[in-house]
């Protein structure tokens, strides 16, 4: 009885770690300026004018000064929630950061609780730029920039993953490497240039498996594909 005990109490002490961590996160990204040029920022819509025409049935929206408008096909004029990045100050990457480092870091310092709590950490980085972008800046521009990303970015980026997997599973680089420090690094500047002609994903889809096939009888290789994530399917397509 005391294991589940104690993994319990441990669980309770890194929710409130967790939340601790979040407060701590909000109370930074939520200044009073950036407050006040949320409110600036967010489409008003009181200034439009509403003129239906009745031979066609069409009603036209036109809003006056509107920086963030769609028109379709029958003249209608759409407000679009928007919000340009370049409004966002620095400590808004702080929660990237932080996953990045978590990804980094918790394999090599934490390899058991990482295991079991990858994607509590995730949610957890997460909800640290959710939660304060959702106070600053209102919930309808957050919910349209959640399924904005979730839409036109990630599921495509999915399916971009899964037809390179499809195309690289054909595609085997045979060969007697031994994954010694020298080949390592030489393997990962060979794919930290070719991400720049052929993509980082291409390009790490291409060498993953001949750098593990040549470190599997290493006893530490865990920082070689910590490695290989940031060089080649990160900073590589910037070269």
């Amino acid at each position: 009885m005391a294991q589940p005990l104690y993994r319990a109490t441990a669980n309770s002490r890194l929710l409130a770690l967790a939340l601790i961590w979040l407060l701590a996160i909000t109370m930074v990204l939520l200044p009073p300026e950036n407050a006040r040029a949320a409110r600036d920022l967010r489409p008003e819509t009181a200034a439009g004018e509403v003129a239906a025409d009745q031979e066609s049935g069409v009603i036209e929206l036109q809003v006056a000064a509107a920086p963030h408008s769609a028109v379709d096909d029958h003249g209608v004029h759409h407000v679009v929630p928007h919000l340009d990045g370049g409004d966002l100050g620095l400590f808004w990457v702080l929660p990237f950061v932080g996953m990045l480092l978590s990804i980094a870091l918790f394999p090599l310092i934490a390899p058991t609780f990482w295991h079991h709590h990858f994607g509590k950490v995730a949610a957890f980085w997460a909800l640290c730029f959710v939660v304060p972008f959702t106070l600053v800046f209102g919930t309808e521009l957050a919910l349209y920039e959640i399924l904005h990303t979730a839409l036109l970015e990630y599921v495509p980026f999915i399916i971009l993953l899964g037809s390179l997997f499809t195309v690289a599973g054909g595609v085997r680089l045979v060969g007697s490497l031994r994954g010694t420090p020298l080949l390592n690094t030489v393997l990962l500047l060979i794919g930290t240039v070719i991400a720049s002609w052929m993509g980082t994903t291409g390009a790490a889809m291409l060498l993953i498996r001949p750098l593990l096939r040549a470190n599997e009888q290493r006893r530490h290789r865990v920082h070689t594909v910590i490695f290989f994530i940031f060089l080649v399917a990160n900073i590589g397509g910037s070269l």
